[in-house]
């Protein structure tokens, strides 16, 4: 059955909405606001693959970049962290731009002694 993506026009929720599962499921409705008013999108094509896959994908060196580059290592982990979900924590992303940030003052410091 078709999912269809959707921004509710009232709040800018974007949501999506299966369609056909049940014979009666009515219109599509904003979850937050319950808007009518909504605009389709055309949502990117998914392309199935085992957590696996994925994780072996993610785990190979040669997508890991410059290991001794601490912004290569935080974009690393954060695509790991999307691709974990909940398992990382709400946080998890947060925490890589702190680190970043922590990283950044500190090369500044270095720079001025």
């Amino acid at each position: 059955m078709p999912i269809y993506e959707y921004r509710c026009l009232k709040c800018k929720k974007i949501f999506s909405f299966l369609v056909g599962v049940v014979a009666d499921c009515g219109e599509p409705a904003c979850p937050r606001c319950g808007g009518k008013k909504l605009a389709k999108l055309i949502s990117r094509i998914a392309r199935v693959r085992s957590q696996d896959t994925v994780l072996e994908d993610l785990a190979d060196p040669g997508r890991v970049g410059n290991l001794e580059d601490p912004k290569a290592m935080a974009r690393w982990a954060k695509k790991m962290g999307r691709t974990l979900g909940e398992e990382t924590g709400e946080d998890f992303g947060d925490e890589m731009d702190e680190m970043l940030e922590g990283s950044a003052e500190g090369e500044g410091n270095a720079d001025e002694e």
